[in-house]
């Protein structure tokens, strides 16, 4: 039995995982991240580990129409949450 996530903190960096997940099935989409976000592959299982950088994936994911529709689907959320998601990582995020 897997346990799930126990507050809604964990679950959003749970869903921003798996948001880093989805962009690694796509080497034009991860070169893009990883572009825009200045880290580099062979540090990006140590950033994954931060809540900041967390919050910066999903920042990725939301902002284009298709891609969080995409990411969406692949993971079987609504694109609504994962936006909360992106809000709880950072409250003050608009």
């Amino acid at each position: 039995m897997t346990k799930g996530p126990k507050n809604p903190q964990e679950a959003a960096e749970f869903v921003a995982i798996q948001a880093l997940s989805f962009l690694a099935s796509d080497p034009e989409r991860l070169g893009l991240f990883l572009t825009e976000s200045g880290i580099g592959p062979q540090t990006l299982r140590t950033a994954a580990t931060d809540p900041k950088f967390l919050a910066g994936v999903l920042d990725f994911i939301v902002r284009d129409d298709a891609t969080v529709k995409a990411f969406a689907e692949a993971s079987q959320l609504t694109p609504q949450a994962v936006t909360n998601a992106r809000e709880v990582l950072d409250p003050r995020w608009e």
